[in-house]
């Protein structure tokens, strides 16, 4: 399961990206690079610790440029890389790299809920909601959904309408509609090879 980090003390903010809180980057050496996909590029930020951010050219709710260095080599950009070749061959259902995103408490815990979203499965905002205790706060939970800054790996494009019906997606409905069938595509091969 993917874990999320409490916060550290600020040390220097001298490198910390504009999209990140200097009290939790602070002192961090950050990094970005561009991941080629066959959704379009994604721009990937990253720190020794693990994965800020991965988000879609133009995706709503991006960072828009970032005060980090280009390194496509940095060693968490580089897993990330392979595992969404691994994941767009359909040979990788779930994600190793460390994730880092940083939000508030609240964000962060829908976002860990996320991530317990299995490859091939959707759910609802509303059902989100109750697994939070929250079940009046769908509004809320679709509100952090929208700004999960780690697209793909922290699966927000596996939220869907109360009934099934797809909704917004910051990167974009087709690009949404591209990952879960690709994520469906792969659920179905799955169960074809299982011993009957």
């Amino acid at each position: 399961m993917t874990t999320f980090p409490t916060p550290s003390s600020p040390a220097s903010a001298a490198r910390a990206s504009a999209l990140l809180p200097a009290r939790r980057t602070a002192g961090t050496e950050l990094a970005q690079a561009v991941i080629e996909t066959p959704l379009g590029p994604l721009t990937a930020l990253a720190s020794p610790a693990g994965l800020h951010g991965l988000w879609f050219d133009g995706q709503r709710h991006g960072p828009g440029p970032l005060a980090a260095a280009h390194d496509a080599s940095q060693r968490w950009i580089a897993q990330a890389r392979r595992e969404l070749d691994e994941y767009f061959a359909g040979t990788r259902r779930r994600f190793d790299v460390p994730l880092r995103p940083q939000g508030t408490a609240f964000q962060e815990a829908v976002w860990k809920l996320l991530c317990e979203i299995a490859c091939g499965e959707t759910t609802s905002y509303g059902r989100l909601a109750q697994a939070l205790a929250r079940p009046q706060a769908p509004r809320a939970v679709g509100a952090a959904v929208g700004r999960n800054p780690i697209s793909i790996l922290v699966p927000c494009h596996r939220v869907v309408g109360e009934h099934g019906a797809l909704t917004g997606y910051a990167g974009g409905l087709a690009r949404k509609e591209a990952l879960l069938a690709l994520e469906h595509a792969g659920a179905q091969a799955e169960l074809a090879l299982e011993p009957a």
